[in-house]
């Protein structure tokens, strides 16, 4: 899917403003989180309709405090980063190069 968050360059480049990185990207390239690449001069979303992991937690594992306890939350990820934290508990998904995952399309979630 074209990614929105984008803009052209003067010089061709096209810079991915998704986050505060601001790629710059020239054809065939893809930006830091590893999911945004540039073909055709357009940038694209490679993970569109792609999740990583997907369950049913308690609210409790979240970071909520206090938010409906005992309560069960729909949790998923999808693949990419915009981060290369050092210990991430994530990082074989978050950090997945080659998406192989599960399609969803956004009804189905």
């Amino acid at each position: 899917m074209e990614a929105v968050l984008s803009r052209t360059l003067p010089d061709g480049r096209v810079e991915c403003i998704a986050c505060a990185r601001r790629c710059k990207l020239r054809e065939g390239q893809t930006g830091f989180c590893g999911v945004r690449s540039v073909r055709g001069g357009k940038l694209w979303l490679d993970v569109y309709g792609l999740i990583s992991a997907i369950a049913v937690d308690p609210i409790e594992k979240k970071p909520l405090t206090h938010f409906y306890p005992g309560a069960m939350v729909l949790s998923f990820s999808t693949f990419g980063c915009n981060w290369a934290c050092q210990y991430c508990q994530n990082f074989e998904i978050s950090q997945r190069r080659r998406a192989e995952g599960f399609e969803v399309t956004p009804e189905l979630l």
